[in-house]
Order: C-alpha cells, then sequence, then structure tokens
C-alpha cells in the first residue's frame, strides 16, 4: 500500500497478461494485436501499461493523437505506433518519432503524401459508422492520388464496428462486415499488395470471431471491463475515510444543504470528487462506495475534492480504506447508475490519482 498517498490506482500487470492469452484463445495463432491504449491507457496509465503489452509481444499501439504517440516513443516504446487522428500540423513530430498514422480522407492524404517522407500509413474505410473514413466508391480515386505519393508505404486497411456488443443490433454489425468486405475485394483489385485488415475491437473478437482477417484492435478487453466473466478488471479504485462524523437529526451535510438528516447519523468523509473523476450523479444516495466490503451510499452532493457516504451503524474508523470500484464495487453497475460507460468513467480518472502497479514479483 501506498504510504503517502489517500486516493490509489492499484493495477495488477498479471491480470493484463491473462485477458490477454484469453482474448489470443479466441483468434488464429497468426493474428496480429493491436493493442488500444489511448486516453493514458483507459485511465491506467499508458506508459507502464504499454511496456507490459510490448513484453507480451503485441504487434502495435493505436493511440488517439500524436501527443500520445511521442509521449511512447519518448519513453522507450519500440513497437509501431499508430496515431488515429493525426493533424497535419504535427506531421514533423510524427516523422521525427517514426509514429504510423491513419489515414481517412483525402485532405490527410495529400497533406502527408506531398511531404515525400517515408511514413507507414493505415488507410480507414467508412462501412456503416458514418464517422471516419473513405468510403467505398473512393477507392479508384484514392488509388490514383496515393500513385503520386510513393513514399507513402501503406500497413493495412481498416474500419471500425459500431454495435458489436449489443446482440440486439447484430444486424446492423452484419451489415458492416457486408460493406467491408465488398471494399476488401475493390481494394485488392486495384492495389497490388497484401495489407493487414482489421475490424474487430474487444467484442467483434468475442462474438464475431469469423472476420479476425489478419489483425485486430482490442482495447477495453486488456483491461478486464468486460461482463465475460473470463476477464479479470486489472484495477481498483480505492480512497479512504479522511474523518467521521457523527450528526444530529436536523443536521445538513454539503453545499447548498444538499442532505439533510432525518435521523443521527454517522458519515465518513472521503478526499475523492468529481474532479477525481466521480460523477456527480452518483451522490443523493444513487451510487454507492465499499467500505469493508459493505456498501455505503453516497450522500448529498459530490464535491470538487471530496463526498460522503453513510457508514451509519458500521465500525469504520477514519483511515479505512474505500473502495471506489472494484472487487466489491462493480465498475458496470456504477456506470448504469449515471447512464454512463466504463470508457468514460475511465478516462475521467485524474492524473493526480496515484497509479500502483503490481505483479507476481513484487
Amino acid at each position: 500500500m501506498d504510504k503517502f498517498h489517500e486516493s490509489i490506482f492499484n493495477i495488477n500487470l498479471d491480470d493484463i497478461s491473462k485477458n490477454l492469452d484469453y482474448l489470443k484463445s479466441k483468434l488464429n495463432k497468426s493474428t496480429k494485436i493491436i493493442a488500444v491504449i489511448k486516453a493514458y491507457g483507459y485511465g491506467h496509465g499508458d506508459i507502464e501499461i504499454a511496456k507490459k503489452l510490448e513484453d507480451l509481444n503485441v504487434y502495435a499501439f493505436w493511440v488517439a493523437d500524436f501527443e500520445e504517440g511521442v509521449r511512447l516513443r519518448k519513453l522507450g516504446i519500440t513497437k509501431p505506433i499508430i496515431i488515429a487522428n493525426p493533424s497535419p500540423r504535427s506531421t514533423n513530430q510524427i516523422i521525427k518519432y517514426k509514429l504510423d498514422i491513419v489515414i481517412y480522407n483525402f485532405r490527410l492524404l495529400e497533406a502527408f503524401g506531398k511531404l515525400n517522407r517515408k511514413i507507414k500509413i493505415h488507410i480507414k474505410f467508412n462501412s456503416g459508422m458514418n464517422r471516419f473514413g473513405f468510403n467505398e466508391n473512393d477507392i479508384k480515386e484514392l488509388k490514383l492520388r496515393i500513385d503520386n505519393y510513393s513514399y507513402l508505404k501503406i500497413e493495412s486497411i481498416c474500419s471500425h464496428l459500431s454495435s458489436s456488443k449489443n446482440k440486439n443490433n447484430d444486424q446492423i454489425t452484419l451489415n458492416q462486415f457486408e460493406r467491408f468486405e465488398k471494399i476488401i475485394v475493390s481494394f485488392k483489385t486495384l492495389f497490388s499488395i497484401k495489407p493487414l485488415i482489421h475490424i474487430l475491437n474487444t467484442n467483434g473478437v468475442l462474438r464475431f470471431k469469423k472476420y479476425q482477417y489478419n489483425t485486430v484492435r482490442i482495447g477495453i478487453g486488456l483491461f478486464g471491463i468486460h461482463e465475460d466473466k473470463k476477464l479479470t478488471q486489472i484495477g481498483t479504485l480505492s480512497s479512504s475515510i479522511s474523518q467521521i462524523r457523527i450528526l444530529r437529526k436536523g443536521d445538513h451535510v454539503g453545499y447548498d444543504t444538499s442532505f439533510i438528516c432525518k435521523k443521527k447519523m454517522k458519515i465518513g468523509i472521503i478526499p475523492f470528487g468529481y474532479a477525481d473523476g466521480l460523477d456527480r450523479q452518483l451522490g443523493y444516495n444513487n451510487g454507492s462506495l465499499s467500505v469493508k466490503g459493505v456498501l455505503c451510499n453516497i450522500i448529498g452532493d459530490i464535491s470538487m475534492d471530496s463526498c460522503a457516504i453513510d457508514i451509519t451503524g458500521s465500525d469504520a474508523k477514519e483511515g479505512d480504506r474505500v473502495e471506489i470500484f472494484g472487487s466489491n464495487n462493480n465498475i458496470n453497475i456504477m456506470c448504469k447508475k449515471t447512464n454512463s460507460i466504463p470508457y468514460e468513467f475511465l478516462s475521467k480518472i485524474n492524473r493526480r490519482i496515484k497509479r500502483i502497479y503490481t505483479t507476481s514479483s513484487t
């Protein structure tokens, strides 16, 4: 346990290895894995996670922007790093740090192609999500233009699934696969190369492995945030009870008298608030935190740096650990209470929260 920090995000790197092994068991042995570690490794910390995954020999890393990629390079990551949203303003950094880029429209193609510098590119196609990507009818024009940029090396073609988790939307997912299949055929007809091909995410790997092609992109599954019970959540977020108060009927707690005691109560003040990543909607008895395995309601309004929980009837003491989420407080359940998703919760965990990494050897 850390001696200096009240709020801690404990991350078990052995569990990420187990999760990767489980996901690999769903794939052909030759299928390459691109590990998605954008948004500070989904809140878990990017460098330590990347180093562990590099040791586990993933093929490449997928991040959002060049700054995330540069940070990984500067701190020793040598595997390919793919920038999902490259900016024409970041060309020098991308070239200097040998970052791969995703090209998803003609503006980006021209901006990077006219540099006449060796850059590895991944061409993204829109198969129905209607976000980033070329359309199928762009392929002929894409071939004409890319022939002018001999320094650009196509590493892969890819697309993105919108609804692979939701069984009720499986027809939408199947339609995306059908469109992507047509794109692959058209691409191979015009381009005399054999690129990597990827569309599956974690849910795709678990539910549609037929479409793994030769590469997949895995993100949230590595961190074990999934309903599949064979995946293990690698992180436990906790804080502590900084102060305990005994309140009388009629006493109020928090800003704007947001909670008024209807009886004598014992409350614990936790130094973890919305600036740390705790959604304000979890206040007013909507959410709870775990103390000694017992869920205690969050009362009143959540403050920027603190919240209060009802510990009436417990033997909790100042200094006791409080689980924000983990084995005793399911992050999926917390997110449902705020109409949110674990991706959002994790990405909002403030970087001031200390990350501690453990393995079987530590």
